[in-house]
């Protein structure tokens, strides 16, 4: 089989406090018009750092095989990274409840109590972080979300703010991109809210801007199907195609 006519390569990047699992539901059902591959971000200090290991997951796939990157939360930081540094061609891209301003000084504020937060008590912390990010979970989501960040660990929660507050600026890069871009967010998201998804679609030439309602920051756990279908057209896109 040639590059051109290879299933893409669907590369998505978890957010903060999530592994695979955030994806589950995309990724079942993306399964028959792509190959799935999740980056791995719990172990890195920085943002630029995951996105290497991100791109080291494309490392066996031939120059011209078809990639679809798509970042969640802080994945979104790093795919935004990746965008502003590109080490393959990419068929498109999308970033799902993220932002592409920097940190301000009010975020690092914000961030260092949430870093005492998760310090002190990991265990209530993150019962609210899963409640606060969630627009009318249901008892199954919230035992979900909660144990994944359980999982994941008060260790890596601190590692990933002190990345998170150290990204870049990357918004000149981003308005100078030539590659088919969605932005998707969630009505009722409190933490990365709509109207930071409106300014980073604004600013990506040719970018479609998705309001996806009944869901909040946790867009691709509390709607996956929604998500998925907002997907599905840029894995079947034809090489060069704008969408």
């Amino acid at each position: 089989m040639t590059a051109a006519n290879m299933k893409p390569v669907l590369l998505l990047v978890p957010g903060m406090l999530n592994d695979e699992r955030v994806w589950a539901g995309v990724a079942q059902a993306l399964a028959d018009v792509a190959q799935v591959r999740v980056a791995r971000v719990t172990t890195q200090a920085t943002i630029p750092a995951m996105a290497q290991d991100a791109w080291a997951l494309l490392a066996d796939l031939p120059p011209k095989a078809p990639v679809v990157l798509v970042g969640f939360s802080m994945g979104g930081y790093v795919a935004i990274e990746m965008l502003a540094r590109p080490q393959r061609r990419l068929r498109a891209a999308a970033l799902v409840a993220t932002s592409a301003r920097p940190e301000s000084p009010q975020g690092q504020a914000q961030r260092e109590k949430s870093i005492a937060a998760l310090q002190g008590d990991f265990a209530r912390t993150v019962q609210g972080i899963a409640q606060w990010g969630s627009h009318e979970p249901t008892p199954a989501l919230l035992q979900a979300l909660t144990q994944m960040m359980l999982d994941v660990g008060a260790e890596t929660a601190v590692r990933q703010t002190r990345a998170i507050m150290a990204r870049g600026d990357h918004r000149e890069a981003l308005a100078r991109l030539d590659l088919p871009v969605h932005v998707l967010c969630g009505a009722a998201d409190r933490i990365t809210p709509p109207a930071l998804s409106q300014e980073l679609a604004a600013l990506i030439p040719h970018a479609r801007f998705h309001e996806i309602e009944k869901a909040g920051h946790m867009l691709p756990l509390e709607q996956p199907d929604q998500v998925a279908a907002l997907l599905r057209p840029l894995c079947e896109l034809p090489q060069g195609a704008l969408a």
